[in-house]
């Protein structure tokens, strides 16, 4: 490349070598923990431009797809301040009522959970798993799924998501609270439920 100066070569260098090596992880990393394909490619290009900048800061204590997940995580983090900063609709309290039909009108089950078969944690490792859990997140309501995969996707703390998503500790509670029941009913019938091969969708 005559005419490019070395330090640009390198830093080419090593964003092909990035790209190459951890682009599919990232992106699979993204794509389960924030509600759009278009805005988890977004952020992986981020990631690698972001790990551009402050590369010389990068000391080896970790592995490059560890620090690269890190930087990762931040955006994953960054996203969601915005879309709660800039989307009033998002930040008013929803109706949150879908929930209800768990209970009957003196708080006991309604729809009684199943015990699970499977290991749930295994079941996370697994890429179907992941498809049929995003597929329930867009079934109940995008505050509910937001906290849901800031929580038990993205480990975030009860903090941080109480300031993200604009709600007092309470509040994230009954929605978490909520949305945990939707979901482990979804997965019940869509993942856990013995169904016949390959009518898990």
């Amino acid at each position: 490349m005559p005419g490019i100066p070395a330090s640009t070569k390198h830093e080419l260098s090593l964003a092909e070598t990035w790209v190459e090596q951890y682009a599919d992880y990232l992106y699979t990393y993204a794509l389960y923990r924030v509600p759009d394909v278009s805005v988890a490619e977004d952020m992986v290009q981020e990631t690698f431009v972001a790990a551009l900048s402050v590369r010389q800061k990068y000391k080896g204590k970790s592995s490059e797809k560890t620090w690269l997940t890190a930087i990762l995580k931040n955006k994953i983090m960054d996203f969601f301040r915005k879309r709660y900063r800039d989307n009033i609709s998002l930040r008013e309290n929803l109706d949150e009522q879908q929930s209800d039909a768990f209970f009957d009108g003196h708080d006991n089950w309604a729809i009684k959970p199943q015990e699970w078969k499977q290991n749930p944690q295994k079941a996370l490792e697994q890429s179907e798993f992941m498809d049929v859990l995003a597929k329930c997140l867009s079934a109940i309501s995008p505050k509910q799924a937001d906290a849901f995969r800031l929580r038990e996707l993205s480990q975030a703390d009860t903090d941080e998501i109480c300031k993200v998503l604009d709600i007092s500790a309470t509040n994230y509670w009954v929605l978490m609270h909520r949305a945990r029941l939707q979901i482990r009913h979804c997965l019940e019938v869509r993942w856990f439920a013995p169904l016949p091969e390959g009518d898990r969708t």
